[in-house]
């Protein structure tokens, strides 16, 4: 049975995170209506090269354990945008020695116009740190995820350029954020 995590105007909490936090010169907004979540931003690559739109920190963390994949339903502009969920520890606060914070990322495309789905299963997710591959072995864990953060970057899962990144400006519309057995 599939979990909604939130649709519509439920994406109350989530707020942009662009890259002026590392000197970038990038502008978005995040805004809620009645279609979802709406990511609004001038993209500028000079001096860094993101914009992004996160959920508040779940507190409890959120268990999807009995979940496979994450499904997002979207109108999209044809770019390239990758979906990014914080764990909530790491193996007994490994993570406070990673500054910055370990993300497990997958890149996804949207169509220029209409609604796009996009189903992204839990295997498929990669360790990032800082947008650069993690090599270390480790295990998604879905029973404690702290946040979720939908981006656009110039830095694709795999830490190359991402080759659907374009500077300008961008509308993007998350409708439904759910997860799948």
């Amino acid at each position: 049975m599939a979990m909604l995590i939130a649709a519509g105007d439920g994406f109350a909490g989530w707020s942009s995170l662009n890259d002026t936090v590392m000197g970038g010169r990038s502008s978005g907004s995040c805004s809620i209506d009645s279609q979802g979540l709406v990511m609004q931003a001038l993209v500028v690559t000079e001096g860094g090269g993101f914009v992004s739109c996160r959920s508040p920190r779940f507190q409890p963390p959120l268990n999807l354990s009995a979940a496979s994949a994450l499904e997002l339903v979207l109108e999209g502009d044809g770019r390239r945008y990758k979906l990014a969920i914080a764990p909530a520890d790491l193996a007994g606060k490994l993570a406070d020695f990673l500054p910055g914070g370990l993300r497990w990322v997958r890149d996804f495309d949207t169509n220029s116009a209409g609604v796009t789905r996009v189903r992204i299963p839990f295997s498929e997710l990669q360790p990032t740190l800082r947008a650069n591959p993690v090599g270390l072995p480790l295990r998604f864990d879905p029973s404690r995820i702290a946040q979720i953060q939908i981006l656009h970057s110039r830095f694709a899962e795999d830490g190359s350029e991402n080759k659907g990144f374009r500077p300008g400006p961008l509308k993007l519309v998350l409708q439904k954020l759910e997860a799948l057995p």
